[in-house]
C-alpha cells in the first residue's frame, strides 16, 4: 500500500507539464491500477486523468493523458534521485518485438515522465510485457489490464472535459472496450492471413553491417525486418540473399550504422567433444530482453540422417536461438545455430524423450554461402581459450535479436 500512496502522492502535484494538480476526482479501478481525474491547483481547471501501479522491482508506472489529449508514461520511485530538469532516453520493448524510444524529464525528484505517442500508446495497450532500457538499467513490467485502463483514462479525459469535476463518478463505467483478440496479431497481409510476431538471432560478420542469420527466421516476413542490439534501437534491414536449402540468410544494416566489432569465422575444423558455446534470444519477450548464454560439447560431425552440413551439439537451444553464432572455446564462431531434434515427434515414434539434441550449420557451409554473396567476412586460427564470460562479453557488439512479423504458414513451418 505504501507504493501506492507513494504515487498517488507524486500524481497530485503533475501534469504533463509538470504543474501541480489536485485530486483525484472519481475513480479509476483497472486490475491493480488506481487513479482518477486531477485539476490544476493553482487555476482549478481541469488538468489530467492519471493511473498508476506499483511493481515489485520498485517502480511506479503513472499512465496519464491530459486535457488536450496528449498521452504521458511515468516511473517513480522512492529511491531516485533525479535534478529537476534532467533528461534521459528510455527504449521500451513490448512483447520483445515492438520497440520505441521515449524521451523523458524529471518534473520532480523520483518521477521521470515521457510523452507516448499515439503509435506507442496503441501498443501499451495491447502488450503483454514492456522491458524498459536506460542506461545499463533494463526493467520488466507485466502489462495485465492496460488495455481497459488506457480506455476508462480516455474516456475520464471525454467525461470531465464534457460534464466537469464536480460529476466525476467511476469512469470504468462505459469506457470503450478494448478489441478482443486471442493472441497478439499485426494486421492481415494482402494474402488474408493474419501476421504473428516472431523473432530470432543473427550475428554481424563484416565492417559492412553484414548479418547471419536463418532463411526460416525471416521466411514469410512481411513488412520490415528489423534488428537490435541489447540495449540499442532497433533498425531496419535489408536481405541480401537467402540460401532455404541451407537455411541460411544474409541481411545487411544501414549504411549510416556502425559496429564496435564483428564475428570471426574459426579457419580450422571443430572436433567431436570440443566445448561450444551458444548465444541468442530465445523466447524474447517472455524471458530476459537480453541474450541467453548456453554450454556444451560437439557431440557429432554430421546432423540428422548423417547431413555432413551440420553439427550436433549439446548446448541447449530454444526457439529464438536460431540464426545465433555458436562458439568454440576460443570464441571463434564454429557454426550457426538452427533447430533442435523435435522431441514429441521422436518421443511418439520411440517411445523416449530426446535430450540435448540440437544442430548447427557448419563453417564451410556459412563460407561457401557468404563468399557466394561476395561478403569481405575474416577468418582467424584458433587462439588461447577463454572463460565463457569473457566469449559473451566479446559477442555483445555483434549479436542481435533479429524480428518482424510473418504470415502463420511461415510461422508453422520454423
Amino acid at each position: 500500500m505504501w507504493l501506492k500512496s507513494f504515487v498517488v502522492a507524486f500524481v497530485l502535484q503533475m501534469g504533463v507539464v509538470g504543474a501541480n494538480a489536485a485530486g483525484p476526482f472519481g475513480t479509476v479501478n483497472v486490475g491493480n491500477w488506481i487513479g482518477g481525474a486531477f485539476s490544476n491547483d493553482q487555476t482549478g481547471a481541469f488538468s489530467h486523468c492519471a493511473a498508476t501501479t506499483p511493481y515489485a522491482n520498485g517502480v511506479i508506472l503513472v499512465v496519464s493523458q491530459n486535457a488536450a489529449g496528449t498521452w504521458s508514461l511515468a516511473f517513480a520511485s522512492p529511491s531516485y534521485r533525479f535534478n529537476k530538469g534532467e533528461s534521459a532516453a528510455i527504449d521500451v520493448t513490448f512483447d520483445g518485438q515492438e520497440q520505441a524510444r521515449l524521451y523523458a524529464t524529471a518534473y520532480q525528484s523520483n518521477m521521470l515522465t515521457a510523452i507516448m505517442p499515439l503509435n506507442v500508446v496503441r501498443t501499451f495497450q495491447k502488450a503483454s510485457l514492456m522491458v524498459a532500457t536506460a542506461g545499463r538499467a533494463v526493467l520488466n513490467f507485466d502489462l495485465t489490464s492496460t488495455g481497459p485502463v488506457i480506455s476508462a483514462l480516455a474516456n475520464c479525459v471525454s467525461k470531465v472535459k464534457a460534464d466537469g469535476l464536480d460529476k466525476a463518478g467511476d469512469f470504468t463505467k462505459g469506457a470503450a472496450k478494448p478489441a478482443a483478440t486471442t493472441e497478439k496479431q499485426a494486421a492481415s497481409p494482402a494474402g488474408g492471413k493474419p501476421a504473428r510476431a516472431k523473432s530470432g538471432t543473427g550475428f554481424v560478420v563484416s565492417t559492412g553491417g553484414h548479418i547471419v542469420t536463418n532463411h526460416h527466421v525471416i521466411d514469410g516476413c512481411v513488412g520490415d525486418i528489423k534488428g537490435n542490439l541489447t540495449g540499442e534501437a532497433a533498425m531496419v534491414l535489408r536481405v541480401v540473399s537467402s540460401d532455404a536449402n541451407n537455411d541460411l540468410a544474409l541481411l545487411q544494416a544501414p549504411s549510416t550504422t556502425t559496429f564496435k566489432d564483428f564475428a570471426r569465422i574459426r579457419d580450422r575444423s571443430i572436433r567431436s567433444g570440443d566445448s561450444v558455446v551458444a548465444i541468442g534470444f530465445p523466447y524474447h519477450g517472455i524471458l530476459t530482453s537480453d541474450f541467453t548464454v548456453t554450454t556444451g560439447i560437439v557431440s557429432s560431425l554430421s546432423g540428422m540422417r548423417n547431413d555432413s552440413r551440420f553439427l550436433q551439439i549439446s548446448a541447449p537451444v530454444q526457439p529464438g536461438n536460431s540464426g545465433g553464432p555458436l562458439f568454440d572455446s576460443t570464441g571463434q564462431v564454429v557454426g550457426v545455430v538452427t533447430g533442435k531434434i523435435p522431441a514429441l515427434r521422436i518421443a511418439v515414434a520411440t517411445g523416449n524423450i530426446p535430450e540435448n539434441i540440437n544442430f548447427a550449420i557448419k563453417t564451410g557451409v556459412l563460407r561457401d554461402f557468404l563468399d557466394n554473396s561476395v561478403v569481405p567476412y575474416q577468418t582467424t586460427e584458433p587462439k588461447s581459450e577463454l572463460k565463457t564470460t569473457d566469449i559473451a562479453a566479446n559477442a555483445r557488439p555483434y549479436t542481435m535479436l533479429i524480428s518482424c512479423n510473418a504470415t502463420e504458414q511461415a510461422d508453422a513451418k520454423r
